[in-house]
């Protein structure tokens, strides 16, 4: 039914190209951005250009449908990717005979291309490191050869100059027909009022925020998912000396306050995957079944940063558990997801102080298992918990005892809410326990039958 609505076979539409293509902008079509929308997208455009320099006139889409071999499901799914990476504006007439203007947009130059936050990152995140280098050295200026030239190029006013004469005025002027490159639109709301209150004049004047820079940071916001707090320590870090900002420190500056407080993974694009109607999806995955799976699904989510200010109450951490937590990701590999945990387990246990070696002894021992979500690592939390205790005492992150039986007893510390559904989920480390009795057993046996042989 949704579909009826978007698109039919038999609606009518036209190609518009502005201009004519080049076979470079062929090139750019397949290097750059097939990898990041697919071949069938790719070859809905080529078609369309192709088709639009033949002929101007109305077609249906069953002209699409045979020459693609593609249903007008197909077809809508490519065309919206088109539509999405800046490649194609589509116009729709509604009444009785619906139609379509589809204008094609040439592919941005490697320049912008490469220098855009998101596009560069897409690109990146589907071919991998070497190939995308390759692609990229494919369109690097080569040297010039000018070396040891002086340039004598004449000036406009060196050969032209201005008559005075009473010839009139030009006719007024049209509109004109411009090279505009592809780019791709953006809906995103960003709170600049709220970055510049933490920002001072005298660190980050306003007149460094220029229209392309707050247009770039809120690429970077969306890419990394960060908020205007966060790009408030983008900005200081990316902020030169002399008060300057481009494009490039602030895109470092993003990349490494990511790989400090989230992964050292670099973020992925993918296609929205928008729900269908509960009628044709009943597998449909449910809301999370009790506060264990939505914890769970927080942990596994958030960063180790967010834990730490939410656990509390919203302040934020100090540098040192910062720097410990993002150590254990960074260094160490540890996933982010069992950092959370480890973070939330060790503050509640030890009355909020996350002391170095205790949680660097639980993290190695994790490693050494190999956890990798926060599921693994809450049940090893549960069943390793006496171990775990004998360390806290160990690296003294255990509160004193009361010196004498007349004093109040100190409370017991907080345990995670997770910790005491142990009898909710069976647990492998059990097997693993009672396997080792059985082989202590049959070696006890064993002795005990040898020395019966020696006294026969």
């Amino acid at each position: 039914m949704t579909m009826y609505k978007e698109l039919q076979p038999a609606d009518l539409y036209r190609i518009r190209m502005p201009y004519p293509f080049s076979n470079y902008d062929r090139q750019l079509l397949t290097l750059l951005y097939q990898p990041m929308i697919g071949s069938d997208a790719i070859s809905l455009y080529l078609t369309l250009w192709a088709d639009g320099e033949m002929r101007s006139e109305d077609s249906t889409h069953y002209t699409l449908m045979n020459t693609l071999g593609k249903p007008a499901k197909a077809i809508f799914e490519s065309r919206i990717q088109l539509e999405a990476i800046g490649l194609l504006k589509t116009f729709r007439k509604g009444g009785e005979g619906r139609s379509f203007i589809y204008e094609l947009c040439p592919p941005l130059d490697p320049k912008t291309f490469f220098a855009d936050p998101l596009l560069s990152m897409f690109l990146f995140s589907k071919i991998g490191e070497s190939s995308y280098r390759r692609v990229r050295d494919r369109f690097v200026i080569q040297a010039p050869l000018t070396a040891g030239y002086e340039e004598v190029s004449r000036t406009f006013t060196d050969i032209f100059q201005p008559v005075h004469a009473k010839s009139g005025y030009p006719a007024d002027q049209k509109e004109l027909e411009a090279r505009t490159d592809g780019e791709y639109e953006m809906e995103q709301d960003f709170d600049f009022t709220l970055l510049r209150q933490g920002l001072s004049e005298q660190l980050v004047p306003k007149r460094v925020l220029t229209p392309a820079i707050r247009n770039f940071i809120v690429k970077l916001s969306f890419l990394y998912g960060f908020g205007p707090l966060e790009m408030q320590k983008v900005v200081l870090l990316a902020i030169e000396d002399d008060y300057r900002i481009d494009e490039e420190g602030l895109r470092k500056a993003a990349s490494d306050y990511y790989k400090m407080t989230v992964t050292t993974t670099a973020p992925k694009l993918e296609p929205v995957k928008k729900a269908e109607p509960k009628t044709q999806q009943p597998d449909t995955p449910q809301a999370p079944a009790n506060k264990e799976d939505e914890l769970i699904a927080y942990l596994e989510s958030a960063s180790p940063l967010q834990v730490l200010r939410d656990i509390a109450d919203g302040k934020e951490p100090l540098p040192a558990d910062v720097q410990l937590a993002n150590q254990l990701v960074t260094q160490h590999g540890m996933e982010p997801a069992v950092v959370n945990v480890l973070l939330q387990y060790v503050l509640l246990r030890t009355d909020m102080k996350l002391t170095k070696a205790y949680v660097e002894k639980i993290a190695s021992h994790w490693l050494r298992k190999n956890v990798t979500t926060a599921k693994q690592a809450m049940e090893f939390a549960r069943i390793e918990h006496t171990q775990y205790m004998k360390w806290k005492n160990e690296s003294g992150a255990a509160p004193k005892k009361a010196a004498s039986a007349g004093r109040k007893p100190i409370r017991e510390e907080k345990l995670p809410e997770w910790f005491n559904k142990k009898d909710e989920v069976e647990t492998p480390g059990q097997g693993a326990s009672s396997e080792q009795l059985e082989q202590e057993k049959q070696k006890l046996l064993a002795k005990l039958a040898l020395k019966k042989r020696k006294g026969d």
